[in-house]
């Protein structure tokens, strides 16, 4: 897939959650090799967000394409939907189920490839994201961050039936969340080589300032249903716009409300 291939395209865009507009008639386009940061107060969307991107809501307005695809059906209800990945805040890992088992479930669930082609799938992306050994261990036998990290070799595996067709889309919902900072630093370098390796873009909602910056290389600030700003991230550093040097700063003073903050 060409650099230049669209992914995402949004065009007059809405969502409406009850009497709540979380987005209002936004537009947004991204190619394959962006790694898009959403960023904005508690509770403006960004999560939403990311449930719209893997089809688990549909807008409520406007028109939404992923890799040229019109999302017009929830992703359970299409029958070759496009290649969408999630990696949770919490590691989600099945715990019936053991590490070589969580990774290959998409696999497993397609039976396209033999047992021996699926394990040598899932040990690679198991090394892929520095876990070694560890493809019959159960998730409760292994800490947080290695969980998390099972989760990332999850997003790797590529659907059988979209290999050659498709970029992939990935969507990370505050990964670092509560992580220390050398956690925080490895999941960081872990986004960007998961999206290196799918060969395609993604999409990171967080607080957290370094994930922001090291992972992203365009961000976009919501607040009030609106993308209030779009840029790249050396511009997002220095930018004075009031809206991204309030969040950048932390300030109480500003056009978001301290009660939003």
């Amino acid at each position: 897939m060409s650099e230049n291939t669209q992914v995402i395209w949004m065009k007059d865009l809405s969502i409406k959650l009850g009497s709540n507009k979380v987005l209002n008639e936004v537009n947004l386009s991204m190619s394959a090799g962006e790694r898009l940061a959403i960023v904005g107060p508690s509770g403006s969307g960004k999560s939403t967000i990311l449930r719209l991107l893997a089809g688990l809501l549909l807008p409520s307005g406007g028109k939404l394409q992923i890799s040229g695809i019109d999302q017009e059906y929830l992703r359970l209800d299409q029958n070759d939907p496009p290649d969408v990945r999630l990696v949770f805040q919490n590691p989600a890992l099945l715990a019936s189920l053991n590490v070589r088992e969580n990774v290959g479930f998409l696999l497993e669930k397609q039976k396209v490839y033999s047992e021996q082609t699926i394990n040598k799938k899932v040990i690679n992306c198991l090394q892929q994201v520095g876990l070694y050994d560890v493809e019959d261990k159960f998730p409760n036998q292994l800490s947080g961050g290695m969980q998390k990290r099972v989760s990332f070799a999850r997003a790797l595996i590529s659907d059988s039936k979209k290999e050659a067709s498709s970029t992939p889309l990935l969507l990370y919902d505050e990964p670092t969340a509560g992580l220390d900072p050398i956690a925080c630093t490895r999941i960081e370098d872990l986004i960007i080589k998961t999206t290196d390796v799918a060969k395609g873009c993604s999409i990171v909602v967080s607080h957290v300032s370094s994930t922001i910056e090291r992972t992203a290389n365009r961000v976009i600030l919501l607040y009030e249903g609106k993308f209030q700003w779009d840029g790249s991230i050396e511009e997002f550093k220095q930018s004075e716009n009031s809206y991204v040097k309030q969040f950048r700063t932390g300030s109480l003073q500003g056009p978001m409300q301290p009660e939003d903050l």
